[in-house]
């Protein structure tokens, strides 16, 4: 099997790619064993020297453990799990499941012009750079944009805690909604420096913006995440059924439409007028009742 990689990058480096591609797609999981030093020569065709220099890089990186006897296996990372549409941020989240996150203030500085001044509507914003940690390794870099109205801040308030906190006692402004966008992506050089990890790793990067109570923009942010400590969970619904929610509609407005009077009577005398419509909205409601279960149908229908 030929190793991926451009020309030119030394044999032990593609195989430690390729390994660690395996590792972090969960091809080797947590606790397996990896194929044994004679196997990576016979499977990739390269020295045994090349594999043990791969090997030891990725020991270095913590992904692997190589003990006498036990052969190599893929080190327990101890996964971090953040719920992605919840508004409380990774520490608050890492922080409430018992484990302590530590929060250390790259850059502080106000902006007069940003590609988030548009968004916040703020002649000048304040922006911030901070890195999260927890057992001493890094997990997250962070970079926020915030309105001019929070220019006080300060790098002391900002360690070791949470920004929506802060903001919250500070302003009395409460986040409480946004929207969230997630990709993956290669670390650059920058970005693989303070994240302790390969240039061109990947990494998953949140980003978005925030929203206070009145539905005003407080915050634009990106957020890298080592993909290898932090995992995003989702929580899913099914759907609302499309002809309960026909049926609820039609149920409504037929009791918008329904006499008030007594013995069933309109008290304005238009009870007549009244049980037409009740009937046209009778009629209309059978007919979409009838299309939602044929449209449920037909999307249920694998010929189709």
């Amino acid at each position: 099997m030929a190793l991926p990689g451009p020309d030119g990058t030394p044999l032990h480096r593609k195989l430690s790619s390729e390994l660690r591609a395996q590792i972090l797609g969960r091809a080797l999981a947590p606790g397996a064993h990896v194929p044994t030093e004679a196997e990576l020569q016979e499977r990739y065709g390269v020295s045994r020297s090349v594999v043990r220099q791969a090997l030891a890089a990725l020991e270095q990186e913590g992904l692997v453990e190589r003990r006498r006897g036990r052969g190599t296996t893929v080190r327990e990372r101890g996964e971090l799990h953040r719920l992605v549409q919840r508004v409380p941020g990774l520490s608050t989240q890492v922080e409430d499941g018992g484990v302590h996150v530590g929060t250390r203030v790259l850059e502080l500085c106000t902006e007069p012009v940003s590609e988030a001044t548009s968004v916040l509507g703020s002649g000048q914003v304040l922006r911030m750079r901070r890195l999260r940690s927890a057992g001493g390794e890094p997990l997250a870099a962070i970079e926020t944009w915030l309105p001019a109205e929070f220019g006080e801040l300060t790098a002391d308030e900002l360690t070791d805690t949470s920004l929506h906190a802060t903001i919250r006692r500070r302003f009395g402004t409460r986040v409480v909604a946004g929207k969230r966008q997630v990709r993956a992506v290669g670390a650059d050089s920058e970005t693989a420096e303070l994240l302790q990890v390969p240039v061109g790793a990947p990494v998953l990067l949140l980003e978005g913006t925030s929203t206070d109570e009145a539905a005003r923009p407080v915050e634009v942010f990106r957020t890298w995440h080592r993909a290898d400590r932090v995992v995003f969970d989702i929580n899913v619904i099914r759907e609302p059924d499309a002809a309960a929610n026909l049926a609820d509609t039609f149920t409504g407005l037929r009791a918008q439409t329904a006499p008030t009077g007594p013995h069933g009577a309109a008290p304005d005398g238009g009870s007549g007028t009244s049980a037409g419509l009740r009937a046209r909205l009778d009629a209309l409601g059978r007919e979409m009742l009838d299309l939602a279960r044929q449209l449920e149908h037909d999307e249920g229908d694998p010929h189709r």
